[in-house]
């Protein structure tokens, strides 16, 4: 029994010494024609000394079409490196300006020789100046801003030993799915609860109800004076609904109560002998408002008083480019200068959505002015091009 236990103390002390020597877990060396060395090991540190692995690191300022950032790198083989940084778009605005439009008529109108004509409009917002004290513009300016930023890990391969200015890269992007915003501008703000007003009316109108209830303001048994408000009403469903036309909507969408839209699939409708459009029962009980294909995409202001309109793609964008490096300062090598092109690819087609729902890209058609310009940009690209410069210095 006391051999046993001396044998197994003597064990126990023969690895710890083992341990305490290198806790690193050791590699087998191989020969040229890939044999095992007998019993021939070394620590995973110094073969990653001889092999050049992770033992120089590498920091670099980058600006490009991705925005500005930094990132590290540091080589995992003879011919690779591995970068890992982050990159943000600069908050610059663009100011882009939309014409409202009434009853699907142009709120400003002109003649051969240029001068400006009465329009509904104009006599839609007398009548509203009236009612509310408020002018209303006949266009609303949104201010755009990009708001990429983005984690990145890339690898890059250096494919020419004798030549190591060329590279290839690959690797992936990874950030919020939005990369771009616009909102009215602060002096719409006016015009857009206007609007807001005037289209409660419409609805009022449309609904033939009464334009005020009443009796929750304590008016009980009060004359509404409906022959006064018919004239009111028909004056309004003439004038037609008020915001900035977009285009035509893909598909049969109804608007709940909150001002969203919702697309309703084919099974929910069909069309009568005159080809117009029939919802079942199921669905016009479900929304206050429908919308057949083709019929106009009006875009008004959300609960707020808001209009608002977000860009998005996926938060994981994998990243294919090559690149040239050479240096920045006549015989030195610790500062390099690099130049890389190629392109993230987003997922497809980018989603560019109104505060009201609807997705710019995919549920609405002919698309005019100049949010027909960004949607016909991000339609046609389905990848973003990066071009970038970096300006490297080697810490170590």
């Amino acid at each position: 029994m006391k051999r046993i236990i001396c044998v197994m103390a003597l064990s126990g002390l023969s690895l710890a010494g083992f341990a305490q020597t290198d806790s690193i877990t050791p590699l087998r060396i191989l020969n040229e024609d890939n044999t095992k060395v007998k019993a021939d090991y070394i620590p995973v540190t110094q073969y990653w000394k001889e092999h050049n692995i992770f033992q120089h690191l590498d920091l670099s300022l980058t600006a490009g079409t991705t925005g500005i950032g930094f990132d590290v790198a540091s080589p995992v083989t003879e011919w690779a490196q591995v970068r890992a940084g982050y990159e943000f778009m600069p908050r610059f605005s663009k100011r882009m300006n939309f014409d409202l439009t009434i009853g699907g008529r142009p709120a400003r109108s002109y003649d051969a020789d240029g001068n400006r004509q009465e329009t509904t409009f104009d006599r839609m917002s007398e009548f509203l100046y009236q009612f509310t004290g408020y002018d209303v513009d006949d266009h609303v300016d949104m201010i755009g801003k990009p708001t990429i930023n983005n984690f990145k890990f890339l690898v890059d391969v250096f494919p020419f030993k004798q030549n190591r200015h060329w590279h290839f890269t690959a690797g992936f992007y990874w950030g919020p799915s939005q990369f771009a915003y616009a909102e009215n501008a602060v002096e719409s703000a006016v015009s857009l609860v206007s609007v807001g007003i005037y289209n409660r009316m419409y609805e009022k109108a449309v609904a033939d109800e009464p334009l005020f209830d009443l009796e929750s303001m304590g008016f009980d048994g009060m004359d509404y004076q409906p022959e006064y408000m018919d004239k009111i009403y028909k004056k309004i469903i003439g004038f037609g609904r008020l915001g900035f036309a977009v285009g035509e909507f893909n598909g049969a969408f109804g608007v709940d109560k909150y001002g969203k839209y919702h697309q309703i699939s084919a099974d929910h409708y069909s069309y009568d002998e005159a080809g117009k459009i029939v919802f079942d029962e199921e669905t016009m009980a479900a929304y206050n408002t429908l919308y057949a294909p083709g019929d106009a995409y009006i875009v008004e202001p959300d609960d707020r008083g808001v209009v608002s309109v977000s860009a998005k793609s996926n938060s994981f964008k994998p990243y294919l480019g090559f690149g040239y490096s050479g240096r920045l300062v006549k015989n030195r090598d610790d500062w390099k200068v690099s130049f890389d092109c190629g392109a993230m690819f987003w997922g497809g087609t980018p989603d560019v959505y109104v505060n009201d729902g609807i997705n710019l890209t995919k549920d609405v058609k002919n698309v005019k002015g100049q949010v027909g310009s960004y949607v016909d940009m991000f339609n046609a690209f389905k990848i973003f091009p990066v071009l970038s410069v970096r300006f490297t210095k080697n810490l170590f």
